[in-house]
């Protein structure tokens, strides 16, 4: 780890809401969430889309993801494994509050080979319903055999097949969103609306000072003044803009490649 690297973590300026289990059900994420947005840390909540009032009742968070596994309720039933009886119509609603908030909305789409990339008008649909900013689509990353999932290698598309799915995809969502960037070392692929790209040129980045200020300013008010994601947008840079030769990497980092195998 760079010292540099080690002093900065020391001073969280991002909160990640997401990973194990559901943190929208935390009965007091409101009052955590300005907890951190008064030390000036931002906030990035994922959910699964099961809890729609938890999403209509939610204080604005910088980002607001919705994890859209699968299109159909057949798929995800088998994806997620949901708990309610109720899934797909808890889904559905969730996509139809999602669609109410006024700060940086994202559909987050995992694609599992075989299993959920030939569904390209049903999330086209989910997509005209909840109107998310962003859609990210990433390739599932295998992380071993497990009792809990079936998944293999086999499952895990190509960044060139996450590519080739998200052009075919944007192709059905009626000219309102285009491929922004992309991370190839992730497996990333970033779609974003249109009203993000400004006079030729992608505002995909967060101006986290000018979210801060916002967000004082609606919790003085009382909620009063309210604020969307185009005002605290900031533009993307060039070598993060899909097609750029970089492909997503900053090149202010250092790229460690691994040593060809030797053929055995």
């Amino acid at each position: 780890v760079q010292p540099e690297r080690f002093l900065e973590g020391l001073t969280p300026q991002h909160c990640a809401l997401s990973l194990v289990g559901e943190p929208i059900m935390y009965p007091k994420i409101n009052k955590f969430i300005d907890l951190l947005h008064d030390k000036g840390i931002s906030t990035f909540m994922v959910t699964n889309a099961q809890f729609p009032d938890a999403i209509r009742d939610l204080s604005p968070v910088t980002q607001l993801y919705v994890s859209v596994d699968a299109s159909t309720k057949d798929s995800l039933k088998k994806i997620d494994r949901p708990l309610f009886r109720d899934f797909w119509d808890r889904f559905l609603e969730s996509l139809d509050a999602l669609s109410a908030k006024n700060q940086r909305t994202v559909y987050r789409l995992t694609l599992v080979k075989a299993w959920n990339t030939e569904e390209l008008d049903n999330y086209a649909s989910l997509v005209s319903r909840g109107n998310p900013d962003f859609i990210e689509v990433k390739g599932v990353t295998y992380c071993g055999e497990s009792k809990a999932s079936n998944l293999t290698m086999e499952n895990v598309p190509w960044h060139t097949e996450v590519v080739n799915f998200v052009q075919e995809l944007v192709d059905r969502l009626d000219g309102d969103y285009e491929i922004a960037a992309e991370h190839e070392h992730s497996n990333c692929v970033l779609v974003a609306n249109k009203k993000f790209l400004v006079d030729g040129k992608w505002w995909t980045w967060i101006d986290y000072p000018k979210f801060h200020s916002l967000m004082k300013r609606f919790k003085e008010s009382g909620g009063e003044e309210k604020f969307s994601s185009d005002d605290y947008m900031a533009p993307t840079p060039d070598w993060a803009v899909f097609g750029a030769e970089e492909r997503g990497f900053d090149p202010k980092e250092e790229r460690h490649f691994r040593k060809k195998q030797k053929d055995v």
